[in-house]
């Protein structure tokens, strides 16, 4: 498994004090007061503007982000992180139009982009997850509010603070 390298500044432009990180941090309040920049070194992480891995997500791959609030639309600052782990498998998941894995259901192996055009879904309301790591988005094409999923059982939305989203789209984290 390759390592993720993330390096988060408290100010634009990577200035100000910095936190390196090479894990999950549930918390990062006690190393940073704020962060408004970052910079990606290596692998993939989930980014949330609350503690525990909740609220608003955003996916970071290698690259620098000198002012992401601005470029993501964020109005907070980052409170926690994730590493995603490289998946060099096959991908897998289950989507169910309504919760606790009830209504229509469709088995995705590759990406989808709108689920009402292919497979004449109104919604995803809960998911399976059985191989790899996907990006679920709330508009068709990708766009909108994102969650992570890895391998695991998705009953509902809600208890991931996604209280009212309702997903469109879905992406398989491939390979950097």
């Amino acid at each position: 498994m390759t390592m993720g390298k993330i390096i988060f500044y408290e100010e634009r432009n990577f200035q100000g004090r910095s936190y390196e990180c090479m894990s999950d941090c549930s918390d990062m309040s006690s190393f940073l007061s704020r962060c408004h920049s970052c910079r990606v070194e290596s692998g993939c992480f989930m980014v949330y503007d609350r503690p525990n891995y909740m609220g608003n997500q955003y996916f970071m791959r290698r690259g620098e982000y000198a002012d992401y609030m601005s470029m993501m639309g964020m109005r907070d600052c980052i409170r926690s992180c994730r590493m995603i782990p490289m998946h060099r498998g096959t991908y897998r998941m289950r989507i169910y139009e309504r919760e606790n894995f009830a209504g229509q259901m469709q088995e995705l192996m590759e990406d989808c982009d709108n689920i009402q055009e292919r497979f004449r879904m109104n919604e995803c309301l809960s998911c399976h997850v059985m191989e790899g790591h996907w990006l679920m988005y709330e508009q068709p094409h990708y766009r909108g509010k994102m969650m992570y999923v890895k391998p695991g059982e998705y009953r509902n939305f809600r208890d991931m603070g996604m209280s009212g989203t309702k997903f469109m789209s879905m992406k398989r984290i491939m390979d950097m």
